[in-house]
This record gives C-alpha cells, structure tokens and sequence, in this order.
C-alpha cells in the first residue's frame, strides 16, 4: 500500500501548539519592533519598560488597560465563535456600531423600572441590535450561499453611514458642535469598578462571557454541534444536524457579541454615541482572534496584551519619543508572525511520513 502523507496530532500536542503560536508570534513581534526602535537610536529596553509602567504600573494606567481590552475582547469573540464553525465574520465594525445604537435608545428613555433592570435591558438591547445587524448576512451566507466575508465587511460602512445619519438628521442628535447623542441616563450606566477611573463593568462581563463561552465550547452539545460544523460540515449533516440553520444561530450569536461591544462602550465610557467611534477595535477584534485560533481564553488574554499595548504607548512616547504608532505595530507583526508560523507547522507535519498500518505492506 502507498504510504501517505501527513500526521494526526494528539489532543494535549494540540492544545500547546495552540498556545505556542500565539506566544512565539508575540516574542518575534516584539524582537523586529525592537530593532526598529534601536534603529530610532532609542534603547528598546527602556521603551519597552515605560510601556509596561504606562500599561501596568498605576492603578490608572491598568484602569486604562481594562477599558481598552473590554471591547477588543468582546469583538474577538464575535469573531472567535464563527471561527469555530468554520465561518468568518468580518463585521464586527457595524455590529459594534448598531449595537451601540440601540443601547443609546433604551438607555435614554426614562423607563418606569429599577435601575439594574434599565441597565440589563440597555444591554440586552446591544446585543439584539448586534444580532440584527448580522440577519441579513447570516441569511444569505446559510440558505443561499453567499460569501459571508463580503457581506458582513460591506455592511461595516453602512453602518457607520447609519450611525452618522442618526446623529445628524434625527431626535437622536443632540445638536452639539460633533455629532453625539445626549448622555445615557445614569440608571443605564455600567458601574465604575475603581473609583476615580473609567474603569468599568464591561470589563468583568467580557471576562464573565469568554469563561461561559469556554465551558460552552468544551462540554456543551452546542459546542460540539458548533465544532462540527467548522470541521466537516458534510459528516455534521450526515449525524443528522440541520448545518444550514446551525449555522444562521451562530452567525446571529457573533453578531450579538459584536453589538455587545458597542453597547459596553456607550454605557459604561463614553456615555453617549458618538459619530464614528469604533476606531478600528472591531479589526483588532478579528486580528487577535486569527492568533489565537478562536479560542475563547486565548482571545482574553491576547486582548489584555493588545490593550496593553495601546495603554502604555502614551508612556512610551513621552519618556523615549518613539510614537504611540508602534504598538499598531507589534500588534500587525504579532498577527503576521502567527500566521506564517501556522503555515510552517503545517507544511512541515504535512512532509512527516504515518505509521504504516499492520498487515498493509506491499
């Protein structure tokens, strides 16, 4: 029998690899970026050290730290659970966007009830608005086959246009020098978590919905049925599994995560919405889910390391002069380094030669 090509990892070599990447990613990322910086004529280890003193040396520079990472985690797991089905969503950026909006709405309306019940439906609004914007995507990439990556990056530009549109021409607007809505009611807001911060609970319900996300993926029915479909979606369909309409709930699920991601933005930071005020977190969301696989305890902790990056390069900039700029940087290189590093592994188990079975010689 001709012997082919190829080996089966086990689960635990699995489970490091998947690890692995990401951390070799990161330490190359960091080895060029700090020759780019020594070729500045700045000493990469002082800019590094004020990095790590603007990101995690004061209480206010980890607030910052958390606030950052909030929506870039969220973002990654509306990215991160259709990576896991095999499905690729690009709209983060309008999710974020919607989802946003429709927390402004309920969180301006004077509602007859508790303040933690305006609050939950304030949130609960973010994610109906998220999952709402991704309908129309999810229904044409599951019943009619449409490429989910177009669909879902084009719409991030309607979004934006939307948003821009309620800001300027609508009740919406509060008719201010920059488009903005008027402030979230304060029954609406997320708690602060460390007085004299903008550290808020929006941090705690990323880190709450990436655990129940973990255990939802591992030692679920869902998760496995989710997992399924990303690896064979035929022998998923063939166990008796609807593919089509699994895979329009996920999509709706991560549009829903992204919404979040909006929502936490609005009611716990910047308590109002602003016209166009994603800044790219729904990108950085994708780029850090692409390193870690998807995987919901990785994109935490990447998101930590790209928020920490974003926090201490104001300190980086004061104390060596190397711009803020930098830590986009590192986080492309890191992105870039995984990817290639994924490719390599891949190519190089390909050339390993299997076991030949017993009794199959000749």
């Amino acid at each position: 029998m001709k012997e082919r090509n190829g080996i089966v990892l086990s689960g635990v070599v699995r489970l490091v690899l998947s690890y692995a990447r990401p951390l070799l990613g990161i330490a190359l990322a960091l080895l060029v970026s700090a020759g780019l910086i020594w070729a500045r004529g700045v000493n990469p280890i002082v800019a590094y050290a004020a990095m790590l003193q603007g990101a995690f040396g004061s209480v206010a520079g980890l607030a910052n730290t958390g606030v950052r990472a909030a929506p870039i985690i969220l973002s990654g797991f509306a990215v991160g659970l259709g990576f896991k089905a095999g499905l690729w969503n690009i709209g983060g950026t309008g999710q974020m966007y919607l989802g946003a909006a429709a927390a402004t709405v309920v969180g301006l309306i004077p509602l007859p009830v508790p303040g933690w019940l305006h609050l939950l439906l304030a949130v609960m609004a973010g994610f109906a608005g998220g999952a709402l914007w991704m309908l129309i995507p999810a229904y044409l990439c599951a019943f009619r086959g449409v490429n989910l990556v177009c669909t879902t990056l084009m719409l991030d530009y309607v979004a934006g246009h939307f948003v821009s549109y309620l800001l300027h021409d609508t009740p919406l607007a509060a008719g201010s020098f920059y488009p903005m809505s008027p402030r979230i009611l304060p029954a609406a807001r997320l708690p602060i978590l460390v007085k004299g911060t903008s550290l808020h609970a929006g941090f705690v319900l990323a880190l709450v919905i990436g655990g129940v996300l973990y255990f939802v993926m591992h030692h679920t029915t869902f998760g496995f049925r989710t997992r399924m479909v990303g690896e064979n979606p035929e022998a998923t369909r063939y166990a008796g599994v609807d593919v089509v309409r699994w895979i329009f709930l996920v999509l709706l699920i991560c549009g829903g995560l992204g919404g979040l991601a909006g929502a936490g933005e609005v009611l716990g930071l910047k308590l109002r919405l602003f016209d166009y005020f994603e800044s790219g977190v729904g990108f950085e969301g994708l780029a850090l889910a692409i390193m870690v696989r998807g995987n919901s305890l990785g994109i935490i902790l990447a998101g930590i390391f790209f928020a920490s990056l974003k926090a201490g390069a104001s300190k980086m900039q004061i104390t060596t002069g190397i711009g803020a700029p930098m830590a986009l940087v590192i986080e492309a290189l890191a992105v870039l380094f995984v990817v290639a590093i994924g490719f390599a592994e891949r190519g190089s188990f390909a050339r390993l030669p299997q076991k030949k079975a017993p009794g199959k010689e000749g």
